[in-house]
C-alpha cells in the first residue's frame, strides 16, 4: 500500500527513468533540420567523422544524439520510415545495455538500427541476435539501405555458410545472426589450430531480439558439439594386450608414493616392436603413448575390488575413504576406459562431447548486452539476477485500444471446445480475423478437426507446418481468416490488418488455455492491437486444463462443490482468473529456480573452460607466447615436484635423489648431468638450479638449424595435449553430473559435492597437461614431426562434428539433466556437386 502511494506521488521507477531520457530525445530532434539539409553523399563522411571523434576520446554517449539523428534521416530517405520519439527512447535504452519492452508492432526492428549503428562506430563486433535464420536474413536485408547510406556494411550469418563465408560475414560492421550460429562459431573457434582460421571477432555488443525467448525459454538448452572419439575403442584393447605381460622393474618402474609409473628402455622397445613404430615419443604417436601409459597404470596401480569393482558389466569406482561405490564417477583422462579394457567389459567410446556452452554463459561473454521484446516485465527479476539486465517498459506510439476480456471458465474440456467453435463461427461470419493460440500440437489438431467438422476454413501453424510460417502469418490479418498457432508460432512477424478487418473489430485473439508462464499469454495477446489498431482477446479455460489440474490447488473442487458450478455452465469469475495467475506465478518461480540452479552447475564448467580457452589462444597467437607458456609449465612442474617430495628448507639425501630421478624421467637428462649442475642442499637454491638447467636445455632447441620446425611442433604439442585432456575431462564431467544427484540421499549437497569433485578433477587435468607437454617437449624427436599429417587429422575431426542443441530433462533428484534429446542442426550434409563428399571437404556447396 505504502509503495503504491509513493509511486502515485513520485511516479514508478520506470516512469522516472523515462523522464530522464526526454532531454536526450529533444537533443536528437534538434539535429533533424541539420541532417535533412545534407545531400546523400555526405552521410558516409558523417560516419567517418564519428569514428574519428570516437578514436580521439569522445564517448559514445556524447555521439548518441547526432548519430541517432543521422540514422533517422537515413531511414526516412531509404525506407520512407521515420523513427518515432518512443523508438528513440527504445534505442537509448538498448544502447545503455538494458531490455526495452516494446509492444508488438511498435517497430523493434527499426528501433535496433539506432544503437547498432552507434556501437558499430567503435569498429568492434556488433550483432543483432534473432530466433531463426529467416528473420536474420529478412531483417538484415530490410535494414541494409539505412546502413549502406551511412557507409556501413551489414551481413546475415546463415547456417549453410562455409568458414570462409563466415569469417567474411563477421567482418561486417553489423551482423544479424541466430543465437545458435553465434554460439557454435564461438565453440568451433576454440577448437581451431590456426589463428587465421578463427571466424569471430572478440564479442563486444549484441542486441537480443525476442530476448525472453532466447535468454529465458532456451536458457536450459546448452549448445553441444559432439563427435566420434579420436580413436576407436580398439586402441584401448590393443594397448591393454601390449602391456598385460609387462613386468615390474623390467618394462616399467612404479613410484608408489607419487602413484605414478615410468616405462623403462626395455618397455619402450617392446611397445615400438608391437606397433612397428620407430619412436614412441614422436608427436604423431602422442595418443598411442597416452593409451599405453594409462594401460600400464591400470595394471600396475589399480586393483580390482580395492580401487574399483566390476558389477553388471561396468567398472565402478570405490571411494578410498568410505569404501562405498561412487555412482556416476569415472576416472579421468582415459584411465577408466583402460580399466574397462583390462576387465574385458564394454568400453564407453561411442561418441563424446567435444565442446559445449549454455546460452546464458555465451551471452555473458559480451562486453555489453541488450535485449528487446514485447513481454519481459514478468521475468524482470531473472534478467537482473542472471544477466544484470534491467527491464524498461517503452510507451506505445499510439494508445492501446485492444479490449482484453475476462476469462471464460468451463467445468469440463468438452464444453469449452464446443463454445470455442461457436465463437469462431460467429467471428468468421462477420469477416473478423481470428488467431487461436494453443499450447500443444495435439490441441491444435484436435481443434482443427472440430473447425473442419463445422465447415470453418482455417490454417494451422505448428511444428508440422513451420515451413509455411511466414506465408500463413502474412495473411492472418485478412477478413475472416482463422489461424490456429501453437505456442506463439509466427513470432517475429507482424499480423497486419486490412481496413475491412479493422471495421470488423480487428484481430481477435482466442487462447484455448492458460500457459504456465504469464509472459507467453501476454505474447499471444500482444499479436492484436498493434500501433493503435482495434482488437480483442479472451482465454477459454476449463477446470480440466493441465495448469489448473497440476498447479491450481483446489480450484476445481471449490467451483464444482462449494461454488455449485454445473457441467453445462459457463462463468466469468475474477477470483478464478486471479487463482490461475497465482498458479502461473508459482510455476514461474519454480522454473526460475531450476534455471538458476542449472547455471550454478554450468558456471563450474564455464570457469574451467575460460582457463583452457586462454591456454589455447596463447598457443595460437604466436611463437613467443608458446615459448612463454612452456616456460610457465616447466616452472610449475618443478614446483609441484618439490612440493610432493620435500617441503623442508634443507633437502635430505633421499628427497634429493627422488627429485632428480623424477626430473630425469621427465626430461631424459642423465642423472650424472643433473647431479653435476645441482650442488645446493638448500631447497630454494636447489629448485632454482634445476629450473635454470631446464631453461638452458629448452633454449638449446631454439638455437638449432631447424628452429622454425621446432616452434611449429611446440604449438602442436600444446594444442594436441590440451585438446585431448579437455575432451576427456568433459566426458568425465558428464558422468559426474549423471550420478551426483544421488549424493542427496547421503545428506550431502549435490551442488557442493559437484563443485568440489569437478575442481579436483580439473586440477588433476591441468597438472597432467603441464606434465605431458614438458615431457614431450624434452623427449620429442622433432625431425620426425609431420605437420601435414596432424593438420589433416584435425581437419577431418572438425568436418565430421555434429552440432547439437540438447534439451535437458531434470534428473529425479531435481538437480541436473540426466537425459538428452538431441536435435542435429549441423553442417555435415553432402556436397551438391555430386562428389558424394561432405560439403566441408569439397567445394562448400550444400545440397
Amino acid at each position: 500500500m505504502f509503495a503504491r502511494i509513493i509511486a502515485k506521488i513520485l511516479g514508478t521507477a520506470n516512469e522516472r527513468y523515462l523522464k530522464k531520457l526526454r532531454p536526450i530525445v529533444e537533443k536528437i530532434n534538434s539535429y533533424e533540420s541539420h541532417f535533412s539539409s545534407l545531400p546523400d553523399e555526405k552521410f558516409p563522411e558523417i560516419t567517418l567523422s564519428f569514428r574519428e571523434r570516437y578514436e580521439n576520446g569522445e564517448s559514445l554517449d556524447s555521439l548518441l544524439p547526432e548519430s541517432f539523428a543521422a540514422v533517422r534521416e537515413s531511414a526516412k530517405r531509404t525506407l520512407n520510415q521515420r523513427h518515432f520519439d518512443v523508438q528513440l527512447i527504445g534505442g537509448i535504452v538498448l544502447h545503455q545495455g538494458k531490455i526495452a519492452e516494446m509492444k508488438t508492432g511498435e517497430g523493434k526492428t527499426l528501433t535496433a538500427t539506432l544503437p547498432l549503428y552507434l556501437n558499430a562506430i567503435t569498429g568492434k563486433s556488433v550483432q543483432l541476435v534473432t530466433v531463426n535464420d529467416y528473420l536474420a536474413s529478412r531483417d538484415a536485408a530490410w535494414m541494409e539501405p539505412i546502413y549502406k547510406m551511412l557507409g556501413m556494411s551489414v551481413a546475415s550469418l546463415q547456417n549453410n555458410m562455409s568458414d570462409t563465408q563466415r569469417k567474411q560475414c563477421y567482418q561486417a560492421d553489423i551482423v544479424y545472426a541466430t543465437n545458435n550460429e553465434l554460439g557454435f562459431d564461438y565453440l568451433r573457434d576454440n577448437m581451431k589450430f590456426e589463428i587465421e582460421s578463427l571466424v569471430q571477432r572478440p564479442l563486444f555488443y549484441a542486441i537480443v531480439d525476442e530476448v525472453d525467448s532466447i535468454l529465458i525459454d532456451e536458457a536450459r538448452t546448452p549448445l553441444i558439439i559432439s563427435g566420434s572419439a579420436e580413436v576407436s575403442s580398439s586402441l584401448y584393447q590393443d594397448a591393454d594386450r601390449a602391456v598385460k605381460r609387462f613386468k615390474k622393474d623390467l618394462d616399467y618402474e612404479v613410484d608408489e608414493k607419487a602413484r605414478n609409473v615410468m616405462l623403462t628402455e626395455h618397455g619402450i622397445d617392446a611397445i615400438e616392436a608391437v606397433f612397428t613404430i620407430k619412436n614412441l615419443y614422436a608427436l604423431e604417436h602422442v595418443q598411442l603413448l597416452h593409451h599405453i601409459m594409462q594401460a600400464v597404470r591400470a595394471h600396475a596401480l589399480f586393483k580390482r575390488d580395492v580401487d574399483y569393482i566390476v558389477q553388471d558389466g561396468e567398472v565402478l569406482i570405490v571411494d578410498e575413504f568410505t569404501g562405498r561405490i561412487l555412482p556416476g564417477r569415472r576416472f579421468s583422462d582415459g584411465l577408466h576406459q583402460a580399466l574397462e579394457a583390462k576387465e574385458h567389459v564394454e568400453i564407453e567410446r561411442e561418441s563424446q562431447t567435444l565442446a559445449s556452452i549454455t546460452l546464458q554463459n555465451y551471452f555473458r561473454i559480451y562486453k555489453k548486452l541488450a535485449g528487446m521484446t514485447g513481454t519481459a516485465r514478468t521475468e524482470a527479476e531473472e534478467f537482473h539476477s542472471i544477466y544484470k539486465l534491467d527491464v524498461i517498459s517503452i510507451p506505445t506510439h499510439r494508445k492501446m485500444i485492444r479490449e482484453d476480456k475476462e476469462d471464460l471458465i468451463f467445468p469440463i474440456e468438452q464444453t469449452k471446445f464446443q463454445a470455442i467453435v461457436t465463437d469462431v463461427k460467429e467471428r468468421y461470419q462477420k469477416k473478423q480475423p481470428v488467431l487461436i493460440g494453443t499450447i500443444s500440437v495435439e490441441t491444435s489438431e484436435r481443434l482443427s478437426a472440430a473447425l473442419s467438422a463445422a465447415k470453418i476454413p482455417h490454417e494451422v501453424l505448428n511444428a508440422k507446418q513451420h515451413a509455411r510460417e511466414a506465408d500463413i502469418v502474412a495473411h492472418a490479418g485478412e477478413p475472416g481468416k482463422i489461424t490456429i498457432a501453437t505456442n506463439m508460432a509466427g513470432r517475429g512477424t507482424d499480423i497486419k490488418l486490412t481496413e475491412e478487418s479493422k471495421s470488423a473489430g480487428g484481430l481477435y485473439i482466442l487462447g484455448t488455455e492458460r500457459h504456465e508462464s504469464r509472459r507467453i499469454d501476454n505474447q499471444l495477446r500482444g499479436r492484436s492491437g498493434r500501433q493503435g489498431d482495434t482488437g480483442e482477446s479472451r482465454f477459454y479455460i476449463s477446470l480440466e486444463d493441465n495448469l489448473i489440474r497440476v498447479f491450481g490447488g483446489n480450484i476445481k473442487e471449490y467451483m464444482m462443490g462449494l461454488g455449485g458450478m454445473k457441467e453445462d455452465e459457463i462463468i466469468e469469475h475474477p477470483w478464478v482468473s486471479k487463482a490461475i495467475e497465482m498458479a502461473q506465478e508459482k510455476v514461474e518461480k519454480h522454473n526460475f529456480e531450476i534455471r538458476k540452479h542449472l547455471l550454478e552447475y554450468d558456471d563450474v564448467l564455464n570457469q574451467q573452460r575460460i582457463v583452457i580457452y586462454n591456454y589455447r589462444r596463447d598457443a595460437l597467437e604466436g611463437e613467443n607466447r608458446v615459448s612463454e607458456l612452456i616456460r610457465e609449465f616447466i616452472t610449475k612442474v618443478v614446483e609441484d615436484t618439490f612440493a610432493h617430495f620435500s617441503q623442508k628448507h634443507q633437502i635430505s639425501s633421499s628427497d634429493r635423489d627422488n627429485i632428480l630421478r623424477q626430473i630425469g624421467d621427465l626430461t631424459a637428462i642423465s642423472q650424472k648431468e643433473l647431479e653435476e649442475k645441482t650442488a645446493s642442499s638448500i631447497s630454494e637454491q636447489f629448485e632454482n638450479e634445476i629450473l635454470q638447467l631446464l631453461f638452458y636445455k629448452y633454449t638449446l632447441h631454439h638455437t638449432e638449424k631447424n628452429r622454425d620446425i621446432i616452434r611449429r611442433a611446440e604449438k602442436w604439442f600444446v594444442l594436441e595435449t590440451i585438446d585431448h585432456a579437455w575432451k576427456n575431462h568433459m566426458l568425465n564431467l558428464d558422468h559426474l553430473k549423471e550420478g551426483i544427484g544421488l549424493r542427496g540421499w547421503g545428506q550431502k549437497n549435490p551442488l557442493i559435492e559437484y563443485k568440489r569433485e569437478a575442481f579436483v578433477m580439473f586440477k588433476e587435468m591441468v597438472t597432467e597437461i603441464r606434465y605431458d607437454i614438458v615431457k614431450n617437449i624434452f623427449r620429442a624427436n622433432f625431425e620426425a614431426f609431420d605437420e601435414e599429417l596432424l593438420r589433416h587429422r584435425r581437419e577431418e575431426e572438425l568436418s565430421d562434428m555434429e552440432f547439437l542443441s540438447a534439451h535437458t530433462v531434470e534428473a529425479a533428484a531435481g538437480v541436473l539433466p540426466a537425459k538428452r534429446t538431441q536435435e542435429k542442426i549441423g553442417r555435415n550434409e553432402n556436397c551438391s556437386c555430386g562428389s558424394g563428399k561432405k560439403y566441408k571437404k569439397c567445394c562448400g556447396q550444400l545440397k
